[in-house]
């Protein structure tokens, strides 16, 4: 197995509470990337939550009452800014910025390291949501310890945070009713290559006790590791070339997801510009030992991919072939997400300079 180690660094900021960090750092492994050395990026997706569920675990039973798991509920937009490759080394560092009532914003940075060379380069930079589940009861969520901020105006731009990712859960929950019918091989081999249909991908995986937290639900950074390799499966079936994971708009867990569940993993192409891919991904839970209950949408999100040459470069991606006017209405959704994320990252560049 690859070394790995924590730390967690204890810094007085007052009476509230010692202000948490931790670090993480793992050597890639070649069961870690795709089959031309590329990490994936469900890997680090990975690796991300589970820095995010140990600090937000470990700042929710700071105080007395209840002991408590921090579930995840969100991840922002996670952009992947440089390759990992195997042999790497990962380091992940965790950082609570911002407490609610119920629910801890961590801040989650990604250097990847080669140890032939000493170069380092940051690759990710994320922010996870989680809500303090009760060990005793899993469907009552704690009160979080709230945290004493360095500056005044941290707590309100948190706040602001906290009111903007809220109301995008709540809108995001509402529009996705919708169940992709999963794909089989067969039919695959009917639909017309670069349609939707061809390229469509879908995923069936039972809930086992490996896959889940001490409260029996999935952890966070499995069900997005399923994602992301049912994404990069779309992408590469569109495109026939390696591929990676470029970005990831906000995923949201709508619903908590329980061993012993079926959970099929569904991708989609919405939108192409000359070199990324949009997938559309759903992860819809059916309770086995509760059929009762019916499958439910437990899971969403966009992942965003680049096709890529044999030197790592940006490879052109072929243009989809639509059918039918909702593949046209979610493309031209697509592609305003496309034009929104472009002109913030110009932005964000002209900023720095």
């Amino acid at each position: 197995m690859g070394a790995c180690f924590l730390e967690m660094l204890r810094v007085p900021v007052g009476k509230v509470m010692a202000r948490l960090l931790i670090a993480t750092s793992r050597i890639m492994r070649p069961d870690d990337a795709n089959i031309v050395g590329n990490v994936h990026g469900g890997t680090i997706l990975k690796m991300i939550e589970e820095a995010g569920c140990i600090i937000g675990t470990r700042h929710c039973n700071t105080q007395t009452g209840d002991r408590c798991v921090a579930a995840l509920a969100r991840v922002e937009r996670t952009d992947f800014l440089h390759p990992m490759f195997i042999g790497e080394v990962a380091h992940v560092s965790a950082e609570i910025t911002y407490t609610s009532k119920h629910s801890v914003e961590v801040q989650v940075n990604v250097l990847s390291e080669n140890i032939l060379t000493g170069s380092k380069k940051v690759t990710n930079k994320a922010t996870l949501w989680y809500v303090p589940l009760s060990i005793k009861n899993v469907d009552k969520i704690i009160e979080v310890p709230p945290i004493e901020y360095s500056k005044p105006d941290q707590e309100e731009l948190g706040k602001k945070r906290y009111e903007s990712q809220k109301f995008e859960r709540m809108e995001t929950k509402e529009r996705n009713g919708e169940v992709i019918t999963a794909v089989s091989l067969p039919e695959r081999h009917t639909k017309e290559p670069y349609t939707v249909g061809f390229s469509q991908s879908s995923l069936i995986h039972l809930i086992g006790p490996s896959d889940c937290t001490l409260l029996g639900f999935v952890h966070g950074g499995v069900t997005m590791k399923l994602m992301d390799e049912v994404a990069g499966i779309v992408a590469a079936r569109h495109c026939k070339t390696n591929i990676v994971t470029a970005s990831v708009d906000a995923i949201n867990f709508h619903r908590k997801i329980k061993k012993g569940c079926v959970i099929t993993v569904s991708g989609r192409m919405t939108f192409t510009s000359n070199k990324s891919m949009e997938i559309e991904v759903f992860v819809d839970a059916d309770p086995l030992a509760e059929a009762e209950k019916g499958k439910y949408r437990a899971v969403t999100a966009f992942f965003t991919y680049i096709s890529l040459d044999k030197d790592n470069k940006p490879l052109p991606v072929p243009p989809l072939k639509l059918e039918g006017e909702e593949e046209q209405k979610r493309f031209e959704e697509g592609k305003v997400r496309y034009l929104q994320n472009k002109a913030k990252r110009l932005a964000d560049k002209e900023q720095k300079q």
